[in-house]
């Protein structure tokens, strides 16, 4: 590769590594708009100016409102899923409990009030109603792997409907609501949940 050629490509890769870069603040501008005015959607003029960016550079990222909405939402589970340690499935049952419902709570105490904004305005939005389907499959499925062992005791239709109400339990509203109108703090939150999954949950087998 020629000097020119290298220096054009490093110049590309510069230009998108940036891009890339005002994309991620532009979301996470979004992001802390959705947060402060929930469940109102934040508006392409506020993110622009809380991002430090015109309303034309939002738009020629996102090409509308949207497509920011949904990027912005993607961007969010993925970062609940970085707070989910790898270990959650070890341990004893109390110990089990205990890593799922701090887990859990820490992933509300952020992003509770995005839940909500997603909530009040999904139905307009496939894009949106399917990244709650997709965010209430995973929590299902994480349900799964902690209490593989209490729920290999189960028939199929018993294992199913146990996973239901687990899920319910641990909603999002089920923390707000401990949070913010009983005014638990989130140890005592954390507790309140350990203990009803604990009597939700079936005899742990002999290992």
């Amino acid at each position: 590769m020629s000097d020119y050629s290298a220096n054009r490509t490093g110049g590309v890769d510069g230009r998108r590594l940036r891009s890339e870069r005002t994309r991620q603040t532009i979301i996470v501008a979004y992001l802390g708009l959705a947060y402060e005015n929930s469940p109102r959607m934040p508006t392409a003029a506020e993110t622009a100016e809380r991002a430090g960016y015109s309303v034309r550079s939002v738009f020629e990222r996102f090409p509308d409102i949207h497509s920011l909405q949904v990027a912005a939402t993607d961007y969010a589970l993925d970062q609940a899923v970085n707070l989910v340690p790898p270990h959650m499935a070890e341990g004893d049952r109390q110990t089990r409990i205990g890593y799922q419902v701090a887990t859990r709570g820490r992933v509300w105490e952020r992003w509770l009030r995005l839940w909500r904004t997603l909530m009040a305005n999904h139905l307009n939005s496939k894009e949106l109603e399917l990244r709650i389907r997709k965010a209430r499959e995973l929590s299902i499925a994480r349900l799964e792997v902690t209490y593989a062992a209490e729920l290999s005791t189960l028939v199929p239709e018993e294992r199913r409907q146990l996973l239901i109400a687990l899920e319910a339990v641990t909603d999002p509203e089920c923390w707000g609501r401990m949070r913010e109108f009983f005014g638990l703090s989130f140890e005592e939150a954390c507790a309140a949940w350990a203990q009803a999954i604990d009597r939700l949950l079936p005899p742990t087998p002999p290992a």
